[in-house]
């Protein structure tokens, strides 16, 4: 059986993707969780302690609160509400916290900060899985303990209206609600209406007990453009106005009823400086969290300062609210100002039932849980408040019994801090087995030493070696755009060495290079036969490789190729400055934010412009003149849709006031991508069906890049056009005046086309933390949320940068030979490139499984490598069938 290296490379690639796969499915488990209940069975409620005398309280306590309200304002972070905004845009919130009968905290998300975990967390008082961020796409039904289910269990009446995930996550437990897409990020206006809407009516009935809000226009608006924007102030005016609506009819209620009523305000998650989420940056994990209650009295000049707490803490104080029984699987703590009003002996009751639960919870998931200082802790507390239940069923009203009162209230409240914090930090148990499998299926790629070696194959091992090993360390990792940028750059001044060598010293400093003059790229490479790879196979092809030399160049060409490292430098350094990423130097100023701000959107205008007609003349040169139209009027459609959404303008416009979703315009651009794409198809299949001219061939590989690129330009925002244009002007220099002059063979020139495609990655603004994903990028030309299109196009725009070089080597490589050596040599190296930092990545992250940063830094980019992986399998496979083709023909 004769197997070609591409094929071999592809399967290569299908077998990581399925030990990646399983590496991950070890890597991310449950979280600690309780084992006590199945079915959420309810358990009687610990007893009061007692010390020589039998207590008779035995039962949970009574609710605190009639009726409670969740106010939660996607993406509301802490500064919007206790800083400056919050003071120009929410002065009856303000208000309340400052002078107002309410509690203020500072509440800390962990991450990852989207949706769906945080909503669990709030509700559940746990810490979910990372893994969650994958299924935030798509929310199953929450089966563990919760304090909504609780609430249903005892008959409590909910109304919900906003996010559907809620509707997901609890299916059947809400009386009335009406669910609002939530990925739609477009609609930052008709998706908080809609929660509107049914206000008045709700808050003038009297049949609900828990109603529940969920407001994603803020968020959206962070998505589309960022908080420092204009309509950032607009919406928190907004919701300022709803807070008030729904706080006085709250008010006037409890006036009729004479019972108290509980509004609270919060956020599931922050937004990052860029308008993203889903990392650990401060913006992003502090959020506000408002308790709102005539039962919180409040002296004149009493000034609370917000106090940092954790988010798992509100499902414990809702619990307790309702009167319901503490989820079982809670973390947090009882937020204690909200019972202080109360009587010692309810104080004292809350706090405990708040220890038990917690206790339990520790003595299920660590084996010495006795040793644990907050178990030891608990059980103090719970001998001292056993003293003072006996002092105070002997009625005896000393001062003796408010100390001890005072010193149990203090220890309970240690207790609590330190047991929740010991959960919190209890890592869950690793699936070793499957993660070991998953890796031994991940290094199952083999390789053979080659001992023939240039200058430049030292510059891609090393560096290649030198990015791997820098995985291991959590600044290289936050900070891995610069180790992508270094490598560029010392490419090119590897290519720059070379280039000179050759016009100064010709070819005779290496003999080796004279062999096989005319073979270039047509030599046909060994394959695979009866199991076994051909030793030439795995390392740069050496023994094909033609004479270097620019003495084809003429003239100015010859100065150009002498210029063109020094041009490529150039124009990395200047896409260093349009987008700050990372974490360090995140915060600092770039040219992106410079363009993106409001006083700048002429320039900005300009820019776009500019761009994309550099990307048409960059582009048109090799399509047939059907898609050279397509092209142009694809183009104009992008500059039409950016200035319908209000990003640019257009000379004769003053202002963006007329703003649409700019569906028309984006569903323009979409109908010429797919036509463009179309056409590459159809000449790739006329190529192989009717043999045609080999011309035809690379023509449609060239539009199908083509379409791509439209596709690109279209997604990305348009600060960034200038990133595509960089990207085809390197990639058009390095052609015509490096690898065709100096005749690189196929593997040297894939891994530069993979090295650049992952420092384009960066320049795009891109990182390792999740934050920096654009999910705006999903909904361009969609009415709304379509789960399979937003995908896509949310991870091609993500992946745009190795998508597009991959995309460009296929064609380059086709057009250089009408044969598939190349194109089997570049598949093999790819998979093997991008198969190596995975592989090592993954044994790092097993060894650093522990670490103190392994989910909020480790995590994410284990993620990016998983997704990384599976567009290489997509891009050998693509490799494989141009390879089957080609030798079709």
């Amino acid at each position: 059986m004769r197997l070609g290296s591409g094929t071999f490379a592809a399967c290569c690639v299908v077998i990581e993707v399925l030990g990646v796969a399983l590496f991950l499915r070890g890597f991310f488990p449950a979280p600690v969780r309780s084992s006590s209940r199945t079915e959420h069975q309810a358990e009687p409620p610990a007893p009061e302690p007692s010390t020589g005398a039998s207590s008779n309280w035995t039962k949970l306590p009574p609710p605190l609160f009639s009726k409670v309200v969740i106010m939660l304002i996607d993406a509301l972070r802490d500064d919007f509400v206790f800083g400056s905004k919050g003071v120009k845009f929410m002065p009856y919130t303000t208000y309340l916290v400052e002078k107002g009968a309410s509690h203020s905290f500072v509440a800390e998300a962990k991450p990852p900060t989207v949706t769906m975990p945080r909503i669990k967390a709030l509700m559940t008082g746990s810490l979910p899985g990372f893994i969650d961020v994958v299924r935030n796409l798509n929310s199953p039904a929450l089966l563990e303990d919760n304090v909504i289910t609780q609430a249903k269990a005892a008959g409590k009446r909910m109304i919900f209206y906003g996010d559907e995930t809620w509707v997901k996550l609890f299916p059947q437990h809400f009386v009335e609600y009406d669910g609002t897409t939530s990925f739609f990020v477009s609609d930052y206006t008709e998706v908080d209406d809609n929660v509107t809407r049914h206000l008045d009516k709700v808050l003038k009935r009297g049949d609900w007990d828990v109603l529940i809000l969920h407001y994603l226009g803020l968020d959206h608006i962070g998505h589309i453009s960022g908080p420092s924007s204009p309509l950032i102030g607009h919406k928190l005016s907004e919701m300022d106005n709803i807070l008030m609506k729904i706080h006085t009819s709250l008010l006037s209620e409890e006036r009729e009823n004479l019972s108290p009523n509980l509004l609270v305000l919060c956020g599931d998650h922050g937004m990052s400086e860029t308008g993203s989420h889903g990392a650990s940056s401060m913006e992003e994990v502090n959020t506000p969290l408002i308790l709102i209650s005539s039962a919180f009295e409040r002296k004149p000049g009493d000034i609370r300062h917000p106090k940092h707490v954790q988010q798992t803490d509100l499902a414990a104080t809702l619990a307790i609210g309702l009167g319901l029984p503490i989820p079982e699987n809670s973390v947090g703590s009882l937020l204690f100002p909200s019972i202080e009003g109360r009587p010692v002996r309810e104080q004292l009751r809350f706090l405990h039932l708040n220890a038990v639960q917690l206790s339990k919870l520790l003595q299920e998931n660590v084996p010495s849980y006795k040793k644990e200082p907050g178990f030891e802790q608990f059980k103090m507390a719970e001998r001292l408040h056993g003293n003072w239940i006996r002092l105070y069923l002997e009625e005896n009203t000393s001062e003796v019994l408010f100390n001890l009162g005072t010193k149990v209230r203090r220890q309970y409240l240690d207790a609590l801090r330190t047991l929740s914090l010991s959960l919190s930090r209890q890592v869950a148990q690793y699936d070793i087995y499957s993660m070991l499998v998953g890796t031994v299926m991940v290094l199952e790629n083999p390789a053979h030493p080659n001992s023939r070696w240039s200058e430049l194959d030292v510059v891609i091992l090393l560096g290649t070696m030198g990015h791997v090993l820098s995985l291991g360390a959590s600044s290289f990792i936050e900070e891995e755009h610069q180790t992508w940028y270094f490598l560029v750059n010392t490419l090119c001044l590897a290519l720059c060495h070379e280039i000179y060598r050759n016009c100064f010293l010709g070819d005779d400093c290496e003999p080796w290079r004279c062999s096989h003059g005319e073979r270039g790229f047509v030599n046909t490479a060994p394959a695979l036969q009866d199991g076994s790879i051909g030793h030439d196979e795995l390392e740069p092809h050496r023994a094909s490789k033609s004479p270097a030399s620019l003495n084809t160049l003429r003239g100015w060409e010859k100065w150009m190729a002498m210029a063109s490292p020094w041009v490529i430098l150039t124009c990395c350094r200047l896409l260093r400055s349009l987008n700050q990423t990372g974490v360090q130097w995140a915060h600092r100023p770039d040219l992106g934010h410079w363009l993106t701000s409001s006083d700048h959107k002429a320039e900005l205008s300009v820019l776009a412009a500019l761009s994309l007609i550099m990307i048409f003349a960059l582009v048109q040169r090799r399509c047939s003149l059907t898609s050279k139209v397509a092209m142009a009027l694809g183009l104009l459609g992008v500059y039409c849709y950016r200035a319908a959404i209000g990003n640019v303008l257009f000379p004769w416009q003053r202002d963006s006031k007329d703003i649409s979703k700019g569906l028309i315009e984006a569903r323009f651009v979409h109908v010429f991508v797919l036509g463009i794409l179309f056409t590459g198809t159809k000449d790739l299949l006329k190529s192989q069906v009717i043999a045609a001219d080999f011309t035809i061939k690379t023509v449609g590989l060239w539009e199908i890049y083509s379409g791509l690129v439209l596709l690109a330009a279209l997604l990305f925002r348009p600060h960034n056009l200038p990133v595509l244009v960089f990207s085809l002007l390197i990639q058009t220099i390095m052609t015509k005046f490096i690898w065709k002059p100096l005749r690189h063979d196929a593997a040297e020139i894939t891994v530069m086309h993979y090295w650049f495609g992952q420092a384009f990655f960066y320049f795009q603004g891109n990182s390792n933390n999740i934050a920096t994903v654009d999910i705006s990028a999903g909904f361009v030309g969609l009415d709304t949320y379509v789960e399979v299109p937003a995908v896509f196009l949310t991870a091609f725009a993500t992946f745009a940068g190795p998508v597009l070089w991959a995309s460009h080597l296929v064609s380059f490589l086709s057009s250089e030979t009408s044969s598939g050596s190349a194109l089997s040599h570049a598949c093999f190296c790819y998979a093997l490139i991008c198969s190596f930092p995975v592989s090592a990545y993954i044994i790092l992250v097993t060894s650093l499984r522990y670490h103190l940063f392994i989910w909020s830094v480790f995590s994410p980019k284990l993620l990016y490598e998983g997704m990384h992986i599976l567009i290489t399998a997509a891009i050998c496979v693509f490799f494989t069938a141009m390879d089957q083709a080609n030798t079709k023909s």
